[in-house]
């Protein structure tokens, strides 16, 4: 019956049962006064009426908040949050109708926009997948023909930072550090030598020859610099001489909006545009759930950049704890002793992160308890967390309300996201989900009006209850 009134009515029957409620509850104060002003004095009697009436009515004004925050509050806010997902986030399945039947017809209202919405992006997204698949076609024959050639090769923009990086170049990179984009080039090469040749560069405007030299002075690699048209330049390392496995599977490594990225590290990070921010997503499986005793058994960490994830830009490690791992988190994470046996410890893997993570904002869906187990080890590995860090669990919270759940399901639910069942509950697949949540969350965020990374912060921490604040 009241699912056929519409929401104007039913929020004035709200306000009519809190009137007639009221009165009801005077009238009865009123009555059970007279009688005790009867047995006493009329002033007890009167004192009596206008306590039991403020507890009646704080009583009846509570049942009916509840009433109205459960039934037109909570759906209003899911509605919200679930047409935010479908704008923003690309979610396709339709709206929950049943959690906001009392709602008149705004429910059926906006479920007709955002299926209209849905079926206008089908037909844009079958345009893009055309096209998407002869350029993928095209970055195939392209990796493969790179591979083929005996040379490394890594473009850099005009503040220094990787724009890409081939199979190669991946190899060098990884004898140099850790391979990632964005970073500057001088993390991997004596800046020295570096700095003189691209010096050079900018005067002559033609090729130069540089000995790229490793930081310590122990790997020297011959190397020729070659000016691009609008700023920077590639760096082409003969790589005839080196002993490099083929790398045809490994990607072309890439993001060209690097290209135009004027501002370097040294922007406030307050003020960071949250969508050009690099993000390093990671997630941990362990021995037990005490982070002050228990171990890693498998980090697993991806990198996302300019709101995308960067494909190769992965950790995938198995841990050695140093102990047995007991037989119940063996059955959660299906991680064995047999598995981790020879692997490196917590201390070496811990500053491969750490490398991974520079200069990036680290992200976790419930980032204190893997958190906790690097810090723990800090001291003993020589690094210092001292990254920003966002939570999912406390952007759930901004973005779909504290009331709602904000479990990594629940998340990978609401935001289509799938894990499959052989990666749950992995550090790997677990982090690319996350990640995949984050990269959904983003344009969601900015279009409540977080467009920095000091704004999603500040929001967060209204939600503080929640989770601790790590920044």
């Amino acid at each position: 019956m009241l699912s056929a009134l519409s929401l104007r009515t039913r929020i004035f029957l709200f306000f009519c049962l809190l009137g007639l409620g009221g009165l009801a509850s005077v009238g009865a104060s009123l009555w059970f006064g007279y009688g005790r002003a009867v047995e006493t004095t009329a002033a007890n009697g009167f004192t009596f009426a206008a306590i039991l009436a403020g507890f009646l009515i704080l009583g009846l004004t509570a049942v009916i908040w509840l009433l109205f925050d459960e039934n037109v509050a909570k759906p209003i806010e899911r509605l919200a949050s679930d047409m935010r997902t479908r704008a923003h986030a690309g979610v396709d399945s339709e709206l929950d109708l049943k959690a906001a039947r009392y709602l008149g017809d705004l429910a059926p209202a906006a479920s007709a926009v955002t299926r209209q919405l849905n079926d206008s992006a089908i037909s844009t997204a079958q345009a893009i997948a055309t096209q998407t698949a002869r350029l993928t076609a095209e970055k195939a024959r392209l990796t493969a023909l790179l591979t083929e050639i005996p040379v490394a090769t890594i473009l850099v923009n005009p503040t220094g930072q990787i724009v890409l990086y081939d199979g190669q170049a991946a190899e060098v990179l990884a004898q140099l550090g850790v391979p990632r984009l964005n970073a500057s080039l001088s993390d991997y090469f004596d800046p020295a030598a570096l700095d003189a040749a691209v010096g050079k560069l900018g005067k002559t405007g033609k090729d130069v020859s540089v000995t790229a030299s490793s930081h310590d002075g122990h790997l020297n690699f011959d190397a020729k610099l070659k000016p691009m048209e609008g700023g920077g330049y590639l760096m082409v390392i003969d790589s005839q001489t080196l002993d490099l496995a083929p790398e045809a599977a490994r990607p072309l490594v890439y993001d060209f909006d690097l290209l135009d990225r004027s501002t370097g590290a040294g922007a406030d990070l307050q003020d960071a545009p949250l969508r050009s921010m690099c993000f390093s997503v990671f997630d941990t499986e362990t021995t037990g759930l005490l982070p002050h005793k228990d171990d890693v058994v498998q980090l697993g960490a991806v990198r996302v950049l300019n709101g995308r994830i960067i494909e190769g830009e992965v950790i995938n490690q198995l841990v050695d704890p140093g102990r047995p791992i007991p037989p119940a988190s063996t059955k959660v994470h299906k991680v064995t002793d047999t598995m981790v046996r020879g692997q490196p410890d917590i201390l070496t893997v811990a500053k491969r992160f750490h490398a991974f993570s520079r200069d990036a904002v680290i992200v976790a869906h419930n980032a204190p308890f893997d958190m906790a187990f690097l810090h723990r080890h800090a001291p003993a590995t020589g690094v210092v967390w001292d990254h920003p860090i966002i939570d999912t669990v406390l952007l759930s919270a901004v973005l779909f309300g504290a009331s709602a759940t904000h479990t990594l399901d629940a998340l990978c639910d609401r935001l289509n996201v799938t894990i499959p069942s052989a990666l749950r509950h992995t550090a790997l697949g677990d982090a690319r989900a996350t990640a995949e949540v984050l990269v959904k969350m983003l344009p969601m965020l900015e279009a409540r009006g977080l467009t920095t990374f000091g704004q999603v912060i500040e929001e967060t921490r209204r939600h503080g209850r929640l989770l601790e604040d790590l920044n």
